[in-house]
């Protein structure tokens, strides 16, 4: 099966992933130990990460998929 990349969807993943990092002031490396995700490089956007992946870092953010995607909309707009 070939596996779809959009580089601007993986980029504003990133940003947004970034972002919930800053606000709640977490490290990449507190991250990592909670959750065993190396998120330096899903934050490079570089990589094409797995829902099941996102699912695990909203879990540690406490918020939902579609608050997660629903934020990523309004940055659009």
């Amino acid at each position: 099966m070939t596996q779809i990349r959009d580089p601007q969807l993986l980029r504003q993943v990133a940003k947004r992933i970034k972002k919930l990092r800053a606000e709640n002031q977490v490290t990449q490396d507190m991250l990592f130990h909670k959750t065993n995700i190396h998120i330096g490089r899903v934050e490079s956007g570089k990589i094409n990460i797995s829902i099941s992946t996102l699912n695990s870092i909203c879990n540690y953010f406490d918020i939902s998929l579609s608050e997660f995607f629903f934020e990523l909309e309004e940055e659009k707009m």
